[in-house]
């Protein structure tokens, strides 16, 4: 369905931009667009791709919280030598950054997984 899309838009495109029909013939293009664009169908399907990206990136403040309280629990503490929490200090962000960027991914595939579907449903129609 995506290569569809992008083909039907990139023929778009190019023939709004290569055309030498002026003005008139690109407020009509646009006009059709934006009929489209407001169909229920369409519409409906852009709610559910932004529900899916709002509920998959709910998931990222959580990770960086937890990342940035393991970071400062790592350099705190009178126990250990300035050189040594700083060791662990970068040690903690670098697990850190691991944490947040695989709660990132698995916020894009969740977004894929969803968007995938609302593809599949849309080619059932």
């Amino acid at each position: 369905m995506r290569g569809k899309v992008g083909l039907v838009i990139g023929l778009g495109v190019g023939y709004v931009l290569g055309t030498r029909a002026g003005r008139e013939r690109y407020e009509q293009i646009k006009l059709q667009a934006e009929k489209v664009w407001n169909l229920p169908p369409v519409q409906e399907q852009v709610g559910k791709v932004q529900d899916a990206a709002k509920s998959a990136l709910m998931a990222l403040p959580t990770a960086v919280w937890n990342s940035a309280v393991k970071v400062t629990r790592a350099t705190t503490g009178s126990s250990r030598t300035p050189g040594e929490r700083l060791d662990a200090g970068l040690d903690a962000a670098q697990d850190a950054a691991d944490d947040v960027a695989a709660a990132a991914e698995a916020a894009a595939a969740d977004v894929k997984k969803r968007v995938g579907s609302v593809d599949d449903a849309t080619d059932g129609k």
